[in-house]
């Protein structure tokens, strides 16, 4: 262990501040984790909040890159965590019982494309062969040298342009809506520059790797990651909130799993008037008002292969999809938002009661303003009532999460921002700031690690790892 002596505290334990442990820890820094909550996980946390043996993921869901990325693989993800896929990745139903299905399979895919199907193939067959070095590229700072710049290259043709764009490539509703589904996840207007990449990026993960669920609930991935960090003598403290840096003694390391104005709040006077600003400045994007149902059996889909969909997005045509995004970004809150489901229990039986009750758990989020006040129950199930007619008969019980309630959750999604930031252009290229390195926050031996950082949101690790590899370098 070339760092023994050497001490670190990490704030928060979501994904991202679990990673930087662990990656501190592997190289023989001793580490104690503080976290605000009475339990670990962040974001991959999991509960029974409608009925007792159903078992709801309170924020991440599904994991594209968490059985593939660097940190995944050397943190032995794989192993530690059994993954499970719905035999469809993704449903994008239409109106009429019309609708397109996202398959491992990108021939398949394409098959159920139409017309669409043979540019659907031509776009995502080269870039799947060539996930594996395109990931690796768009897994960290968007500035940096590349290994692999000719696969970048053609990933970057298409992340460059605005979803509205890119989306033009296909003439039926199937593809573009499909697309346009996927886009969303951005939460940004898709007439943005940049507004493809995350579409991009998450279907060719999805024909690639697929967009697994943990066995067990996300909490698995948080439970793997503890084992790991209290075998390498970890400490972790929970229920305690910290509001400076001068609570934590004089570690030689701080690393900070925080959105960056909370990160600013705690380094106080110890950060530079420069990135404190900045960091009081960054921006963060639109809420998710989440509602999770207890339903008795399945969602009855007009779409029927939508039955067997891991997730379900919920936006009609891709136009309307735009509408809403843009009517979001704007503050006003939608009629019909685009809505995510996560039938997790697809994948994963384990998450339903008992076989002989028929009672599944249901996940659901609405896009809504940044802030939103109101409540999206109604919107969430009148999007569900018009792809699956009869969507109320089988609700048995709710829990309501709204934007604001979400920021209690976890004070990282301020304003009900789950992305932890606005995936605008200046945000996407300098995350959460500009600098050379945007995990150093401007104060000695004080590094961001949470998702504010390169690569963002997503239960991957790599902001933890990323922002931990860059405090190691500072050592002497």
């Amino acid at each position: 262990m070339t760092n023994a002596g050497v001490t670190a505290v990490v704030v928060g334990s979501g994904p991202n501040g679990l990673a930087a442990a662990l990656t501190l820890a592997e190289a023989g820094v001793s580490v104690t984790i503080i976290e605000g909550a009475d339990v670990v996980g962040g974001g991959v946390r999991s509960a029974e909040l409608t009925l007792p043996g159903l078992l709801h993921d309170e924020c991440s869901g599904f994991h594209p890159f968490a059985t593939s990325s660097p940190f995944a693989l050397a943190a032995g993800l794989d192993h530690d965590v059994t993954w499970r896929w719905a035999p469809h990745q993704l449903a994008h139903p239409l109106d009429g019982g019309r609708g397109a299905v996202l398959d491992r399979s990108v021939d398949v895919t394409a098959e159920g494309l139409g017309t669409d199907g043979a540019s659907w193939r031509r776009m995502f067959g080269p870039l799947t062969e060539r996930f594996d070095t395109i990931s690796e590229e768009f897994l960290q700072p968007v500035i940096h040298v590349p290994r692999h710049p000719i696969h970048l290259a053609r990933f970057g043709a298409y992340a460059a342009l605005p979803a509205s764009v890119l989306a033009r490539r296909w003439s039926g509703e199937e593809a573009k809506g499909l697309f346009g589904g996927v886009a969303a996840h951005g939460f940004t207007r898709l007439d943005l520059p940049f507004s493809s990449a995350i579409g991009v990026a998450l279907t060719t993960s999805a024909h690639r790797y697929g967009w697994p669920v943990a066995e067990g609930g996300s909490q698995a991935i948080a439970a793997a990651l503890v084992a790991r960090l209290t075998s390498l003598g970890v400490r972790i403290e929970t229920g305690r909130t910290v509001t400076s840096a001068s609570e934590l003694g004089e570690p030689d390391l701080l690393m900070l799993d925080t959105a960056p104005g909370a990160a600013a709040g705690i380094l106080g006077g110890r950060q530079s008037a420069r990135a404190r600003r900045a960091y009081r400045r960054y921006r963060h994007g639109p809420a998710a008002f989440k509602v999770d149902f207890a339903i008795e059996g399945g969602v009855p889909w007009a779409f029927e292969p939508a039955r067997s969909a891991g997730t379900v997005h919920l936006g009609g045509t891709f136009d309307e999809i735009a509408a809403s995004e843009a009517a979001v970004a704007r503050g006003v809150m939608p009629e019909r938002p685009f809505v995510l489901v996560g039938q997790q229990y697809v994948a994963d039986p384990t998450r339903s009661a008992s076989p002989s009750d028929g009672l599944n758990p249901l996940y659901t989020y609405a896009h809504v303003p940044a802030g939103f006040r109101g409540d999206a129950t109604e919107a969430i199930i009148g999007q569900l009532e018009r792809f699956a007619p009869g969507f109320r008969d089988i609700v048995r019980a709710t829990y309501v999460r709204s934007a604001t309630a979400m920021a209690q959750h976890n004070p990282n999604y301020v304003g009900g921002d789950i992305a932890t930031g606005a995936a605008d252009l200046r945000q996407i290229v300098f995350r959460p700031r500009a600098g050379l390195d945007p995990y150093f926050t401007g104060a000695p031996g004080a590094y961001l690690c949470s998702a504010a950082t390169p690569p963002g949101a997503g239960a991957h690790g790599m902001s933890g790892m990323l922002a931990a590899q860059s405090a190691l370098r500072s050592l002497p």
